[in-house]
């Protein structure tokens, strides 16, 4: 819809709600496509627009009311959520850049805003896996397939599949050219994992091989047997990704926080957990392995083949999967 008056009016121009103008300048910002990442700031959107109402916050409903006070008087509510363990440091920063974008969105300037979100907070984010992984038992998992199959889900249920068989992200799996996949599994033993990979990542310069194994032969022939007609992927030939987000996915992620699973990505920790353990023959440090004392060289390597299989270009990141260096 956009702006609905004067960009001097109300929440400048975009309705009468703070809730609401946010939502619309970032629809403006993103023109109607980014789902996901307009999702996520319209998310963190809301929860700004709780506290500004809360009995804790400034009690505003228009964005023009909004100055650096109130700012930091959000960021101090922040702060004492991280402080108290309510809160993950990088959950915060994201809460406060996502206020950012918004303001800057709904303002048409970059003049209001909480300068570095880190140093507002005055901590770092770590990135190290304090919890350990969901999935990683694959009885669990089978399980969750099963459900997913009861409530009509199949390619849910092969996405699941996918992510905890061959680690795979959830657009990945979506997205995986299935017959492509079955094809070198064939051949070569290995696929190479390309299709709705992150990062602009591509072919042959990119490449990502991953051994097969008879999990992966299992979740390859599971989604190809679910895979909609004359489509190489789990989308329908009339069926938009965004489609598929919002009918499939979302409905999906209740079902899995009901059987205790957090979401997919937990299923990719569980993967790179299995991965370290097989590699190591230690287990993965969030299991309570330490490989690291006992050769150090063994987990540098383990932790880049998986940084490689997961599709990262650092190995600080294998951290967030399988716990720090210990």
């Amino acid at each position: 819809m956009g702006l609905v008056g004067r960009r001097d009016g109300r929440n400048f121009g975009y309705g009468r709600q703070l809730s609401y103008a946010g939502l619309q300048a970032l629809k403006d910002l993103f023109g109607g496509g980014h789902y996901g990442t307009a999702k996520a700031h319209s998310d963190r959107w809301l929860a700004f627009v709780r506290w500004c109402r809360s009995e804790d916050g400034p009690g505003i409903n228009d964005a023009r009311q909004i100055d650096r006070q109130t700012l930091l008087g959000y960021v101090s509510h922040i702060r004492n959520h991280v402080e108290q363990g309510a809160l993950a440091i990088a959950t915060a920063q994201n809460r406060l850049s996502s206020v950012n974008r918004t303001l800057a969105a709904l303002r048409g300037d970059q003049y209001m805003k909480v300068v570095s979100p880190s140093k507002a907070l005055g901590m770092r984010r770590t990135n190290v896996r304090r919890s350990v992984p969901q999935g990683q038992d694959r009885e669990h998992v089978k399980r969750i397939v099963d459900v997913l199959c009861e409530h009509q889900m199949p390619r849910a249920a092969a996405i699941v599949y996918l992510a905890r068989a061959a680690g795979m992200r959830l657009r990945e799996a979506i997205l995986a050219d299935l017959p492509r996949l079955k094809r070198e599994a064939e051949l070569f033993g290995k696929i190479n994992i390309q299709d709705g990979t992150k990062g602009g990542r591509s072919g042959a310069s990119a490449p990502r091989w991953i051994t097969v194994d008879d999990h992966i032969r299992d979740a390859l022939r599971f989604a190809e047997q679910v895979s909609p007609d004359g489509s190489r992927n789990l989308l329908a030939l009339d069926e938009s990704y965004l489609d598929f987000q919002q009918g499939i996915v979302r409905p999906t992620r209740e079902i899995l926080h009901q059987h205790n699973l957090k979401g997919f990505h937990e299923l990719r920790a569980a993967y790179a957990c299995e991965r370290y353990e097989q590699i190591t023959h230690h287990p993965a440090s969030i299991n309570g392995g330490h490989c690291y004392q006992l050769d150090r060289h063994l987990d540098r390597d383990a932790r880049v083949q998986i940084s490689y299989e997961l599709g990262h270009g650092r190995i600080v990141v294998v951290a967030a999967y399988i716990g720090g260096r210990a």
